[in-house]
């Protein structure tokens, strides 16, 4: 036993016992009726029906009925929009971008007004089924830095990004030069890791290309180079934003190649980018040949007119996929909501657009917010043997049935109808508790 950073009493082993749920693969979802798993020292090592002899006598926390579920995943979310989800809703991505997101954004240059809101964002995710986040910030160096604080507190596992801008942005959004971009952004990657974060990580994070320079991304380049960062960005989003990226940088192959030219699209450099909607073929296969995840937001897709993601396609070609809640254009931080979208879009998707594209299953879709986001952190997603210690416990008795439900059918109804946000019991990170109802 230790006691935590919280000064919680914690076990280096133990066991949660409920009825269990996990992917292992794309397509197997596993149920354990009434059955343990087995975490030492952050670790899952195993789900079992019976507790083993060898762990004979660990604590076990009984959660009765309950569901366990691996923590969520949440591979794409903007911090800053929190305050105004749910506003502008009948807008596309630039007109959207301009009336409501900037207007916003440009408040955080006031640390006050950034402690203010970040705290409501951070409290929201603690208190959400997301176990990690990849998670946009905005410009301001000093009001990123505290959403890293605030995040640590949280419990949560997430990259935390200072965005870079320096064009085709309001003036007060827009910054100097790539130089001053690039070095305040070294001034913010030096202030994280200054500040000791165990849970908590810098991740280079150039807007989109409308908003970067060349010089910029070349300067960006050398930055991540120099730490060893992942990044994140935007690809191929909207028709809009696709065609201004045709005319801002007419000599690249593709949106992606505009970020590879600067080895910011994967290979070395572990890479997430949000959407693809509007991905051509080619930039589809470098997106499998670089190794990039591509974050689904199926919400924010579908609020701000951009089009439905062939996510069946990225499947089949062995590209990774994770979920995004993109809040704001997503009105909701709810991974359940996303793995129930991505799977009614897909159904669109394969009746509007494209017969041969088999929609995604229940399964696959609950994979994307688990195992197939988490695999962005190392090891995560699963209650697989060896991989970080991250659960969820929900409580779906508040919708009562008439008849026995397998443990599938109990699951699939509880992420249909939201209990995440209305039944979630406790939250594990790494082994610890961080969320106790």
């Amino acid at each position: 036993m230790h006691l935590s950073d919280g000064g919680e009493l914690v076990s280096d082993c133990f066991a949660l016992k409920g009825n269990i749920c996990f992917s292992s693969g794309k397509e197997k979802l596993n149920t354990f009726p009434d059955a343990t798993v087995i975490c030492e020292d952050g670790l899952c090592k195993g789900v079992y029906p019976e507790l083993p002899d060898s762990y004979k006598g660990i604590p076990i926390i009984d959660y009765k009925d309950c569901l366990i579920l691996p923590g969520m995943v949440d591979l794409h979310i903007h911090a800053p929009q929190f305050t105004f989800r749910s506003i502008g809703m009948d807008c596309e991505l630039m007109e959207w971008l301009k009336k409501y997101t900037f207007p916003e954004e440009a408040l955080y240059a006031d640390t006050g007004y950034a402690e203010r809101a970040y705290g409501l964002f951070a409290d929201s995710m603690k208190h959400s089924a997301t176990t990690r986040a990849v998670i946009f910030g905005t410009i301001h160096r000093d009001s990123t830095l505290i959403l890293m604080d605030l995040m640590e507190r949280s419990g949560l596992i997430s990259y935390v990004g200072k965005v870079n801008m320096d064009r085709a942005a309001p003036s007060e959004l827009r910054e100097e030069s790539p130089d001053a971009s690039a070095f305040d952004t070294f001034g913010f990657v030096n202030a994280a890791e200054k500040r000791g974060y165990k849970r908590t990580k810098p991740i280079l994070t150039p807007r989109f290309i409308p908003s970067c320079s060349d010089a910029l991304l070349n300067e960006l380049s050398e930055v991540r180079r120099a730490y060893d960062l992942p990044v994140q960005s935007h690809l191929s989003e909207n028709p809009g934003e696709v065609e201004l990226v045709k005319k801002l940088v007419p000599d690249a192959a593709f949106y992606g190649d505009g970020y590879d030219r600067y080895g910011l699209f994967g290979r070395d450099a572990k890479t997430v980018m949000a959407h693809c909607v509007y991905s051509t073929d080619e930039e589809v296969e470098r997106i499998r040949k670089n190794g990039v995840w591509v974050a689904h937001c199926p919400n924010s897709n579908m609020n701000l007119s951009s089009g439905i993601a062939p996510i069946r396609r990225y499947l089949n070609c062995g590209i990774r996929v994770g979920l995004g809640s993109d809040v704001a254009a997503g009105q909701s931080e709810s991974i359940f909501r996303a793995i129930t979208d991505a799977i009614q879009v897909s159904k669109l998707y394969w009746r509007y657009i494209d017969n041969e594209a088999e929609p995604l299953s229940f399964a696959e879709s609950f994979y994307l917010a688990t195992e197939g986001g988490g695999s962005f952190f190392g090891k995560v997603g699963s209650f697989r043997e060896g991989y970080e210690f991250d659960a969820v416990v929900v409580d779906d008795s508040s919708f009562p049935h008439p008849r026995p439900l397998s443990l599938a059918e109990r699951l699939e109804r509880a992420v249909y109808l939201g209990t995440d946000q209305s039944g979630l019991q406790a939250k594990y990170v790494c082994g610890e508790r961080v969320y106790e109802k």
